[in-house]
């Protein structure tokens, strides 16, 4: 009977071994704003189909910021309290590091490279901030696929002008003829996941 045990104990921490080498040989990423499985992909000289099964994704388009990714080896996945977005119609999404909604008032958006500034007030400046930060963190130069810029637009949309200005002006237009309104758009991505 002590032998039997004995050898059961070996066993047990013997196979502790081998689990916690084999974490430790494993690459894993951290998710950052902007990130994509695809790019992370060609950053580690992997495939987005390893990746996928190496962390048992379901959707590949919907990842969260400070989600570890593991790139070569075992499948281990910490979630966050981060949103994510899938890919969809019109608009994709990437991931955002911000889970908190704006103050109701007047947002200026400002990008340094054109100097380039926006105004809008109350619920609906509120609203067009929050889809920023979810869309793309507040960035002009934010890309996922075709999809481009501070609100995530498609580059057909931009017809290849992706100034600041141009960003603002298209996402205005969009807004105005699909929602009526940024508060409106809001509530949409609020309840699907995307504008």
């Amino acid at each position: 009977m002590k032998i039997k045990s004995l050898l059961l104990s070996t066993v047990a921490a013997a196979g502790l071994f081998v689990f916690s080498a084999a974490a430790v040989n494993a690459d894993t990423v951290t998710v950052k704003a902007g990130d994509t499985v695809s790019s992370i992909a060609n950053a580690n000289n992997t495939t987005i189909s390893a990746i996928e099964s190496a962390n048992s994704l379901a959707n590949v388009n919907l990842i969260y910021v400070g989600q570890q990714l593991e790139v070569n080896g075992s499948t281990t996945q910490a979630s966050s309290n981060n949103q994510a977005t899938t890919t969809t119609a019109t608009t994709t999404s990437q991931a955002t590091t911000a889970n908190t909604t704006p103050a109701a008032a007047t947002t200026t958006t400002t990008n340094n490279a054109s100097n380039y500034s926006a105004t809008t007030s109350g619920s609906d400046g509120s609203a067009k901030a929050w889809i920023a930060n979810k869309e793309s963190g507040g960035s002009y130069s934010a890309r996922n696929g075709q999809y481009i810029g501070k609100y995530q637009l498609s580059s057909s949309y931009l017809n290849g002008d992706y100034s600041a200005a141009n960003q603002e002006r298209v996402a205005n237009n969009y807004v105005s003829s699909r929602y009526g309104s940024w508060s409106a758009a809001q509530a949409h991505w609020q309840a699907n996941g995307w504008y």
